[in-house]
């Protein structure tokens, strides 16, 4: 007779992560046509490198201005903007849609991902060595990046925009699409929370080899910017550096809409 069946059941330890480490937030400059993504003077990118080297993620606020974000949002009405729609429920990657953008990027998306790329480079090529990766270096330009990714097969690109609604989630997940990874990746937060929708916050989870896991929920405001690990990050050990696996998602939202912007930086086959 056979004994009786236990599902194991692991266990997660949550830290609800409200603080923003870094602002980036500054005056509009409304005579612009296209508002500066990124205030360069007001972020500390020391300090960001070395709290995303720490915890493999970090929230910046007011990356976008509010006339950004609404810029942003208003691209999902106009398909030809972009090169594939996705329903997420369709291939039970939860519940909800995006559309990835197709070449010519629109301009601030393009800006955003140049400008964002030689900031994480340094610490992309740190977090190489420690893991001892064989694959060559990330050049210190994202054009160059982008030729590697090209040479290597990987041609659609890969920012989109993803749109929930009530009862909508992400399950956790990373975003892979082929060999050339860049180990960085960003979400621009585009909806203002309370005023647009309720609930949906974006949630990290750490998992290292023998332990639990290690979840950090994070609730930004409208032009905040998480960057974070694509799929693992270096954790020193007793016998040197490991990979410490990680995934990304959305909990469900409550009420309203809630649009996104992702910046990866890494093209697709």
């Amino acid at each position: 007779m056979n004994g009786p069946r236990f599902e194991l059941i692991e266990k997660i330890s949550f830290m609800l992560t409200h603080e923003c480490i870094f602002s980036a937030r500054g005056e509009e400059k409304s005579s612009m046509k296209i508002p500066e993504p990124i205030h360069e003077h007001k972020i500390d990118w020391e300090r960001a490198r070395s709290y995303l080297d720490e915890r493999g993620f970090v929230l910046i606020c007011g990356v976008l201005t509010k006339k950004s974000c609404e810029e942003i949002v208003a691209y999902y009405a106009d398909d030809h903007r972009f090169r594939s729609r996705i329903e997420m429920a369709r291939y039970s990657f939860g519940q909800g849609e995006y559309k990835y953008f197709n070449y010519p990027l629109p301009g601030i998306v393009q800006q955003l991902r140049s400008s964002i790329y030689p900031r994480l480079a340094p610490l992309a090529n740190q977090w190489a060595l420690r893991l001892r990766s064989s694959a060559p270096a990330y050049p210190e330009k994202f054009s160059d990046f982008i030729e590697q990714c090209h040479r290597a097969g990987q041609k659609r690109p890969t920012p989109l925009l993803l749109k929930y609604r009530v009862g909508d989630f992400n399950c956790l997940h990373q975003d892979l699409y082929g060999e050339v990874v860049f180990p960085f990746q960003v979400t621009l937060f585009l909806s203002q929370r309370g005023r647009d929708f309720a609930g949906g916050e974006f949630v990290l989870a750490e998992q290292r080899p023998r332990r639990q896991s290690r979840v950090e929920v994070v609730s930004p405001d409208q032009g905040d910017a998480v960057i974070f690990s694509v799929h693992h990050r270096p954790v020193k050990g007793e016998r040197g550096y490991y990979r410490a696996n990680l995934r990304h998602g959305v909990a469900t939202i409550h009420s309203g809409n809630r649009c996104t912007l992702g910046i990866i930086f890494h093209d697709a086959k």
